[in-house]
């Protein structure tokens, strides 16, 4: 990574959840993070913004450790939060919490506790997530408007479509001219192109 970072001469790195495998972060004081983030991206090239999102793995920890100031006091690198955007030169990045849309880990938690501080109620959270970045779309000037998350909306990966996301992000995408979902999740490199707007 640190050899594609330098002869890239990139300028930020984009994380798209599960930060910290297989159970996210126990608290700010957790040495997953030094171990698993500072101690692994040493390469000079990697000495850039890290920009971050959370996943379904994430949240199985102390989701506010990691958006906590706290580990960017730590590491500088070190940037997560629930939703935000970054604005380049040539693109605008939307940086989206794709997990409380899953119905799944709050029908079915599959042996695992997730922790929903700072999201309840649910409803009202995504509601006011679509509606910001809904907004936030339409006001935007970008060349390039690229949305990033964790799940996928589509994909021929293990864990296939994500419905919620097909229903209630999707169409806010194509309506709004989004070039690019960038997303994690399912573990395999695909590239889905879609002619529908």
């Amino acid at each position: 990574m640190g050899i594609m970072g330098e002869k890239l001469d990139i300028d930020f790195i984009i994380s798209t959840g599960d930060n910290f495998y297989e159970g996210g972060l126990n608290g700010v004081d957790d040495p997953a993070f030094n171990e698993s983030f500072t101690r692994v991206y040493t390469a000079p090239s990697l000495q850039k913004q890290w920009y971050s999102v959370l996943g379904n793995h994430d949240y199985r920890g102390d989701v506010e450790a990691q958006l906590s100031p706290v580990l960017r006091e730590m590491d500088s690198k070190w940037l997560c939060l629930r939703s935000f955007i970054v604005n380049t030169e040539i693109a605008e990045f939307f940086f989206i919490d794709t997990t409380p849309f899953v119905n799944k880990y709050f029908l079915e938690p599959e042996d695992h506790v997730y922790d929903w501080s700072g999201i309840l109620p649910r409803k009202s959270y995504l509601s006011n997530l679509l509606k910001d970045l809904e907004l936030a779309l339409k006001e935007s000037s970008a060349k390039w408007k690229i949305v990033v998350g964790h799940h996928t909306i589509k994909s021929a990966g293990q864990h296939g479509n994500t419905a919620e996301l097909n229903l209630q992000l999707l169409p806010i995408l194509q309506a709004n001219n989004v070039d690019l979902y960038i997303n994690g999740h399912d573990h395999c490199l695909e590239h889905i192109s879609s002619s529908e707007r």
